[in-house]
C-alpha cells in the first residue's frame, strides 16, 4: 500500500454542490498560481455540461496537499449515467457524500451511496451549503443517517465523520460553530479515515481500464488504478480482452499522471496510482493490461442494464442536407460505434430496416446528451420516441417500474396528483416540507417519459422531479401520456403570417413566420387527441386596395420552442424528430398525408 495516496470519488444528487467543492479543493490543494484566475466549475468541462449544471462524465484530478496526493474523481449525479458512476467507484477506496443543508439526501443521492455502499467503500458526510437560507445542517444530518441504514450501511460506514461548511464560499467545520477557515477540516478527514489504496507493489504490473481517453497525438489512453507493480515508458504489456479472452501484445509509449486540471507526462508509475497509459491500438473499458501474458483477466463491475429504446436513423426528409455535413447511414454508424468505446452503458445494434440503428440506454437524458453532442458534430439524423424495453417472466409481460419524487408547491400538489393518476403512477408516500410537499410514488418507466415536462408546467417551473430504476413488474395496460393531438403541415414552403394565423385559431403553433415546412411536418399542437392537416404556407390573395402585410402582423402568438429533451419526449409512436445542427423538426414516420390516412384506415 501507498501511504502517500487517497483515491476518492464525489457523489451527490444534482446540483447539491460538489463540483464547485472541487474547484475549492482544487484552489487549497495549490492547483492555481497566486495570480492565475480561478475557473468556476472546472471540472465540467464539456460545452453540455457548462449549459446544463451537471456532470455528465466521470473525470479525474489530483491534489498535492501537505505531501499526500488526493486523487478525486467528479461524477455524475443523474442516474441516466449510472455506467459514469460505476466506472468511477472501481477505482477509489472512499467517496465523499455531499448533502445540501437545505434539501436533504434526494433521490440520486440514494442512488450513487447505493453503489458506493455495495462496494463496500469509506463515507466522509460532507454537510454543503449551510449558508442557504432557512439551512438546517443538523436535521439534514441526521437524516443522512437515516439513509444509511435503509442502505444496510456496515457498522463501519454508519459511523462516518462528517464536517459542515461551504464549498463556494471556500471553509468546512468539523463541528457547527467552529472558525470559518479553510478547507482543512475536510482534507484531514480524507487523511485520516480514508485509507490508501489496496495495491500490490510487489506483484507484477497489472490494471483494469475503467476509463477511454483520447488524445490527437497518442490516440486511446487507457486509465484506471495500478493494482499491482509498477510500469515504465517502454516497458512490453499484454491487453487481454474481457469480451473474447484474447492477449494483444503492446508497448507502453507515454504514462499520463493527473495533475490539477491536466495531464503530465511521467516516465514510470506505481501501485495505488491512477494514471492514464498510451500505446495501443485497440483497448476498451473493462480489459485488463498485465505484464505477464498467462495473467487472468480482473473482474469488470456488471453495468445497470437499460431500460429504455429509440431508434436513430438517417434523415430522409425534403430539408437533408441543408444544415449539416454528415448525413450518411455510414457515417451515422461510425459515429454510434465510436460512442460505445467510451459509453459503457449504452448499446447499438443495427435494425431489420438499412440506415436504421437501435440504441438502448438508462434513460432519455443519456440519449439526449448524445443526440445533442452529434448535432453540434455537423450530424443530421431523425430519432424516435423511446420505448422501454420489456421482458417475459414466467411467461408473463413485465416492463421496468421505476421509484419517482416530485417536489411541489403546496397549491400544485392536485394537479401533479392527478398527472400521476392518468399516468397509472401509485402514490407510496407524501411528506409535507418547510415551503413544499414531496411526493413519491412507484410508476412504469412508460408512463415517467414526459412526466418532467408536465410537472413544470403544472407547477410554473418550480416542480423537482428525480427518478429511480426499483424493479419489473408485470405489464401496466395502455398508459396514456399525451392527452394532444397534433396540426400537420399539407404543403412545402415558407410559412406566412397570413396562413399561421388561421392555423392558430385550431391550436397553439410550433413554428413562427419566415420558416421552411415540408408535407407531414407538425406545425403545432391541437388541444383535442386528434390530427388536424393544415395549410401553413398559403399567401394572401392581393388586390389593387391590400398590400400582404396589412391587418395580418397582429394577433399571432410567438411559437413554442422545444428543447431536444423535451422534443423527445413529446413525439408519439408515429412521430419523429429530426434533428440538425441548427433545427429540430417534429414530424410524422410517413409524410405524405393520402398514405398516412390510408396506413391509419388499414390499421398498420
Amino acid at each position: 500500500m501507498n501511504q502517500n495516496i487517497r483515491n476518492i470519488a464525489i457523489i451527490a444528487h444534482v446540483d447539491h454542490g460538489k463540483t464547485t467543492l472541487v474547484d475549492q479543493l482544487l484552489k487549497e490543494g495549490g492547483v492555481y498560481r497566486a495570480n492565475q484566475a480561478v475557473q468556476v466549475r472546472a471540472m465540467d468541462s464539456m460545452d453540455l455540461e457548462k449549459e446544463k449544471g451537471i456532470t455528465i462524465k466521470a473525470k479525474n484530478t489530483s491534489v498535492h496537499w501537505q505531501g499526500k496526493i488526493v486523487n478525486i474523481l467528479d461524477t455524475p449525479g443523474h442516474a441516466d449515467f449510472g455506467g459514469e458512476v460505476e466506472r468511477a467507484l472501481r477505482m477509489v477506496d472512499g467517496v465523499l457524500l455531499v448533502i445540501d443543508a437545505y434539501d436533504g439526501p434526494q433521490a440520486q443521492t440514494r442512488f450513487v451511496l447505493r453503489k458506493a455502499l455495495a462496494h463496500g467503500l469509506k463515507v466522509v458526510i460532507v454537510i454543503n451549503k449551510i449558508d442557504r437560507d432557512n439551512a438546517d445542517p443538523a436535521k439534514m444530518y441526521d437524516k443522512v443517517l437515516e439513509l444509511l441504514m435503509e442502505l444496510n450501511a456496515t457498522e463501519e460506514q454508519f459511523d462516518a465523520p462528517v464536517v459542515y461548511g461551504s464549498g463556494r464560499d471556500g471553509y468546512m467545520m468539523y463541528k457547527l460553530g467552529d472558525e470559518k477557515k479553510d478547507m482543512t477540516p475536510l482534507f484531514q478527514t480524507i487523511i485520516d479515515h480514508v485509507p490508501p489504496p489496496f495495491a500490490k507493489p510487489g506483484d507484477p504490473f497489472h490494471m483494469l481500464v475503467s476509463n477511454i481517453d483520447w488524445s490527437d497525438y497518442v490516440g486511446r489512453i487507457a486509465v484506471g488504478k495500478i493494482l499491482g507493480g509498477t510500469v515504465k515508458v517502454g516497458d512490453p504489456v499484454f491487453v487481454v480482452r474481457t469480451t473474447d479472452q484474447k492477449r494483444i501484445r503492446a508497448k507502453i509509449t507515454k504514462i499520463f499522471e493527473f495533475t490539477g486540471l491536466g495531464q503530465r507526462e511521467v516516465e514510470s508509475a506505481f501501485a495505488g496510482n491512477i494514471i492514464g497509459l498510451a500505446g495501443f491500438e485497440d483497448v476498451d473499458i473493462g480489459d485488463t493490461l498485465a505484464v505477464n501474458e498467462d495473467a487472468h483477466a480482473l473482474p469488470f463491475t456488471q453495468i445497470d442494464p437499460p431500460t429504455l429504446e429509440m431508434q436513430f436513423s438517417v434523415n430522409d426528409g425534403p430539408l437533408v442536407g441543408q444544415e449539416g455535413k454528415l448525413v450518411t447511414s455510414r457515417q451515422l454508424r461510425e459515429r454510434l460505434m465510436r460512442e460505445l468505446k467510451t459509453n459503457v452503458s449504452i448499446y447499438i445494434e443495427d435494425a431489420d430496416k438499412a440506415g436504421v440503428f437501435n440504441v438502448k440506454a438508462r434513460g432519455a437524458m443519456q440519449v439526449a446528451v448524445l443526440v445533442e453532442t452529434m448535432r453540434r458534430e455537423g450530424f443530421e439524423l431523425v430519432v424516435s420516441r423511446p420505448t422501454v424495453i420489456e421482458k417475459i417472466v414466467d411467461g408473463a409481460r413485465h416492463e421496468p417500474y421505476e421509484t419517482v419524487w416530485v417536489e411541489v408547491p403546496d397549491e400544485c400538489v392536485g394537479s401533479v396528483m392527478q398527472n400521476l393518476a392518468n399516468r397509472k403512477g401509485l402514490l407510496t408516500n407524501m411528506e409535507k416540507l418547510s415551503h413544499s410537499t414531496m411526493i413519491e410514488a412507484t410508476i412504469t418507466t412508460r408512463g415517467l417519459i414526459g412526466m418532467e415536462i408536465d410537472v413544470i408546467n403544472a407547477t410554473s417551473g418550480r416542480g423537482i422531479t428525480s427518478h429511480l430504476f426499483k424493479e419489473y413488474g408485470p405489464y401496466a395496460g395502455e398508459v396514456l401520456t399525451r392527452m394532444t393531438g397534433t396540426l400537420i403541415a399539407t404543403e412545402a414552403g415558407e410559412t406566412t403570417t397570413y396562413a399561421l394565423l388561421m392555423v392558430q385559431e385550431r391550436g397553439k403553433l410550433f413554428v413562427g413566420p419566415g420558416e421552411q415546412v415540408y408535407e407531414g411536418m407538425i406545425v403545432g399542437e391541437n388541444p383535442r387527441n386528434e390530427d388536424i392537416a393544415c395549410n401553413a404556407v398559403r399567401e394572401k390573395a392581393l388586390t389593387n386596395f391590400r398590400s400582404q402585410g396589412s391587418g395580418v402582423a397582429t394577433g399571432l402568438i410567438p411559437a413554442a420552442k422545444f428543447s431536444l429533451e423535451r422534443a423527445i419526449e413529446y413525439i408519439a409512436a408515429d412521430e419523429l424528430l429530426e434533428v440538425t445542427p441548427k433545427s429540430l423538426r417534429l414530424r410524422k414516420r410517413i409524410l405524405n398525408n393520402g398514405l398516412r390516412q390510408k396506413t391509419a384506415k388499414s390499421g398498420k
